[in-house]
């Protein structure tokens, strides 16, 4: 494993950056403001081939692995989270559908997903599920060539903007999180509704919302995997998603810190740059040491995904620290910036609430401390 990036990785890298400072950037602060979405950014990535950066090319893709992946989910975030995030959740169904989808479903469902004409999303969350996935509600219920959903999904990323739901719902309440099948549901298939648009404290520019499905008729071949798998599948996207998220933090930490820096060495108080009192350069040591050491975790749980080795535990350690890593971070820049952090102004108060969700999304940091002890005990 190298702590360096190849040369394709930061040819890409640099792409992406030039990209983001182009698309991104001058739009990110107003899109945050106002709560809007802005699909075109998605089209743009498409057009460079990032929505579907890890969906093999046979089907559209750019087939490129984790590592390559989460160099451009940092670099993205680090302009702007919402954009970052709906990149992991546009690859998610595409990642779960490529390892364990029908060749017909692959064929139907990757390259529109893949081309960005199509955008994905990922639906397990509910109102009693959150941390304790195995105990939706939403039920699969067999009938004839098909299936009958029903129930609520809540906080589901690009709820109502995508075309193409991965949904975990219950064929056999009886078994638990053995009885958890996976299916794809499109928009627009009757039953199917949206309700709360969420109000959120950050990454408002990614729309969060209620799914709901009411006797929503869905064919037999919609079922990902066998009955009983959809638990497996979830969690398996969650390892995968936890690495996402770390780099995505990485990204908004390193922004933080690039502000903090800039704003330290203008900013004057008592005849001299704020940056020449030590009390200020033990701060930005901490925050730049603990970032490069969140960057190489997220990478080293990168490499043992791509290698094909045990990731789970790392994953959880990268999300974990990481995220935590972010909001220290991030609430430090406010500091830094003092009065001025606060206001909106400056970016670093937005840098602070986007943070936030990154301990929150993909498994609480607590349960991910949880998985991690549990590898040291088992």
């Amino acid at each position: 494993m190298s702590f360096q990036l190849t040369e394709e990785q930061e040819s890409l890298r640099r792409t992406v950056q030039k990209f983001a400072e182009k698309e991104i950037a001058p739009i990110a602060a107003e899109a945050e403001e106002k709560a809007e979405f802005h699909r075109e950014i998605f089209e743009k990535l498409a057009d460079i081939g990032l929505l579907g950066i890890a969906c093999p090319e046979e089907y559209g893709g750019a087939g490129l692995d984790y590592s390559t992946y989460i160099v451009v989910v940092e670099e993205i975030a680090k302009h702007c989270l919402a954009t970052a995030v709906g990149l992991g959740v546009q690859n998610l169904p595409q990642i779960m559908i490529d390892r364990f989808g029908t060749k017909e479903q692959k064929e139907k469902y990757l390259s529109p997903l893949s081309s960005g004409k199509k955008l994905g999303a990922f639906a397990l969350t509910e109102p009693g599920a959150g941390s304790d996935a195995s105990s939706l509600k939403t039920s699969a219920v067999r009938d004839g060539d098909g299936y009958v959903l029903n129930g609520t999904k809540v906080f589901i990323t690009h709820g109502g903007v995508a075309d193409i739901y991965l949904v975990m719902a219950k064929t056999q309440p009886e078994k638990g999180a053995h009885g958890i099948s996976s299916f794809i549901v499109e928009d627009g298939t009757p039953g199917f509704s949206f309700g709360k648009v969420e109000k959120k404290m950050g990454l408002r520019a990614s729309p969060t919302r209620e799914i709901i499905f009411e006797d929503c008729r869905i064919p037999r071949e919609s079922l990902v995997g066998k009955e009983g798998d959809g638990f497996k599948i979830a969690m398996i996207a969650l390892d995968s998603g936890r690495i996402t998220i770390g780099a995505a933090a990485v990204g908004v930490a390193q922004a933080a810190l690039n502000e903090a820096v800039k704003y330290a060495k203008q900013r004057e108080q008592f005849g001299q740059p704020i940056a020449s009192f030590q009390g200020i350069q033990f701060m930005l040591a901490d925050m730049a040491t603990s970032i490069r050491a969140a960057r190489n975790l997220v990478r080293e749980a990168a490499y043992l995904k791509d290698s094909g080795q045990a990731f789970s535990h790392v994953a959880a350690m990268a999300k974990l620290y990481a995220t935590d890593t972010a909001m220290k971070v991030t609430t430090d820049a406010v500091q830094i910036f003092g009065g001025y952090g606060y206001m909106q102004d400056y970016p670093v108060e937005r840098l602070m609430r986007a943070a936030k969700v990154t301990q929150i999304v993909e498994g609480t940091n607590q349960i991910q401390r949880m998985v991690i002890a549990r590898n040291l005990l088992k």
